[in-house]
């Protein structure tokens, strides 16, 4: 199990079955945003859907192909999103690093920390050498936050991402342990 990791602003630490209620209120909290752009977050999000997403991430965890994590307030209370390093290919030692962040705490700079703080993890504690941020090419507020933590912007790949059935071009960034200021 990941032990957490905290910042000044936030925590970053596991989910937990006491952080389910949380949850499906960020999700629904979060449509006009994060549901514009993740398709797992539904109108209809339920409880049953956030139980079986922590349970996948813990079997993600304990089998070291995903680190899908909260990011919470710095008591480990408040969920304020989420992050993670997620599609890790070990024979080209990669990861793909995401983030999201509720609406009501969007705009304070917790998805750059939270992002920073995670590609972190996974150079110094996962021993990754590159991680790609891979975001629809419209959505400018996670560009935004790629850009912010350093990540290299390399191209717009067409038909790279699936959203709502449709295959949608996406901006794609990378970061690297020799150029990356976060660490």
């Amino acid at each position: 199990m990941m032990q957490p990791l905290r910042g000044k602003d936030f925590m970053l630490r596991p989910f937990r079955a006491a952080d389910v209620a949380q949850f499906v209120a960020a999700v629904r909290e979060s449509m006009a945003t994060v549901g514009v752009w993740m398709p797992w977050a539904r109108i209809d999000y339920n409880a049953y859907d956030a139980q079986e997403w922590f349970a996948r991430c813990d079997v993600n965890m304990a089998d070291g192909s995903a680190f899908d994590i909260g990011v919470f307030a710095p008591d480990g209370r408040e969920l304020y999103g989420g992050v993670a390093i997620n599609q890790i290919r070990r024979e080209d030692n990669l990861g793909n690093l995401g983030y999201w962040i509720r609406q009501g705490r969007q705009r304070q700079g917790l998805a750059t920390g939270a992002a920073t703080m995670m590609a972190c993890h996974g150079f110094h504690g996962l021993g990754l050498t590159r991680l790609e941020i891979v975001a629809a090419e419209a959505n400018l507020a996670s560009r935004g936050v790629a850009e912010r933590v350093g990540a290299q912007f390399e191209c717009i790949a067409r038909n790279r991402l699936i959203l709502r059935g449709r295959p949608i071009a996406a901006a794609v960034y990378s970061l690297v342990p020799e150029s990356f200021g976060g660490i």
